[in-house]
């Protein structure tokens, strides 16, 4: 068993189109090489800054994290069935996949800076945690007809004399 830590500069295109690891961004790996039968295990985790906005207000979101990781890499002489199993070649072993899986797989589908967070008026696009009491007076759409039936009815008729 070997244990290891490396720093690495994170590849291009880590993470969803929302939030990511940008790239070239230090990703230290703390890792546990083991030796077994079929090849050699490799678990730990991956340290990372992720950045990206808000999905609801477009604020911008940093954070650390931790992304746990395991793999089993084969000898290259180990007969399996699977055909995307991973193996090792010679001494070697590339963990880029690993880490791309478990990170974007680990990312929230939807990042927001808080629970509560209210988002942006979806008329005017005021961002609504900045204000406490925004609305538009906008009826109903379906009701636009008898509306303004309403208005004309309620004009009284000006008739020219002549």
């Amino acid at each position: 068993m070997l244990k290891l830590s490396r720093s690495v500069p994170a590849p291009t295109g880590l993470g969803l189109d929302v939030i990511g690891v940008p790239e070239g961004s230090d990703i230290v790996l703390d890792l546990r090489l083991e030796s077994v039968v079929e090849g050699v295990l490799v678990s730990g985790t991956a340290h990372m800054q992720f950045k990206g906005e808000c999905v609801r207000c477009l604020d911008p979101l940093a954070f650390t994290q931790a992304v746990p990781l395991q793999e089993l890499f084969f000898y290259p002489d180990q007969a399996v069935d699977d055909d995307e199993v991973l193996r090792l070649e010679g001494d070697f072993f590339d963990l880029e996949p690993v880490v791309r899986d478990a990170v974007v797989l680990g990312l929230p589908f939807q990042p927001v800076c808080s629970d509560d967070c209210p988002g942006l008026c979806p008329e005017c696009g005021v961002r609504l945690a900045d204000v406490t009491d925004h609305q538009h007076d906008q009826g109903d759409p379906r009701w636009a007809a008898l509306q303004l039936l309403r208005d004309q009815q309620a004009e009284p008729d000006v008739k020219e004399e002549s």
